[in-house]
């Protein structure tokens, strides 16, 4: 898995801007990938960031890379606990939570829109998104926004102004790990 990659996907979250993160990327051998990650979480679980595959699919990855006191934090917001706990999953147990969601994406043929809970977007705009079926939104970026729009917006420059500084310093020669911000 390329380090590059995980820059452009993940700068905000190895930043500690973001609770989480999620992409895709190419597998030809999933066993090889999951010792790859696990090389990888022994250096960044040190700085409070994770990463797990979340499925394999047709030679691809979807690999979560978040912060899992960050999570923790989420999940316990009350509008997200009621959406979950609708949704049947074990609220009182983040990682069951994420274990959950990882069966979800697994086996389900359609894609679960309770991930951005995981993905540290407001629920306010994860409930807005489902309830109006992703249409109706104030205004788009890493997610749509049904909420506040104006403090979506700043994140949405931060990220982008982060992940910018973050290729900007990997191309100057810093490897990942020295790019995480420790903490959670």
């Amino acid at each position: 898995m390329s380090e590059r990659l995980l820059i452009t996907h993940c700068a905000p979250t190895l930043a500690g801007l973001k609770t989480a993160n999620l992409y895709a990327c190419p597998v030809s051998d999933p066993k090889a990938h999951r010792k790859e990650l696990f090389e990888w979480n022994h250096k960044f679980a040190k700085k409070g960031v994770l990463l797990l595959p979340l499925c394999y699919r047709e030679n691809r990855a979807l690999v979560f890379l978040y912060r899992p006191d960050r999570l923790r934090n989420d999940l316990r917001h009350p509008l997200a606990r009621r959406m979950l706990a609708a949704r049947k999953y074990p609220v009182e147990s983040v990682n069951g939570c994420v274990y959950e969601l990882s069966r979800r994406l697994a086996w389900g043929d359609s894609f679960p829109h309770e991930i951005g809970l995981f993905l540290g977007y407001p629920p306010e705009d994860v409930e807005g998104f489902i309830r109006c079926n992703a249409s109706g939104e104030k205004c788009c970026g890493a997610w749509k926004v049904y909420g506040d729009e104006d403090a979506a917006k700043r994140a949405f420059d931060q990220y982008q102004k982060c992940t910018r500084a973050y290729l900007r310093a990997y191309e100057k020669h810093q490897s990942v790990d020295r790019l995480i911000v420790s903490g959670s």
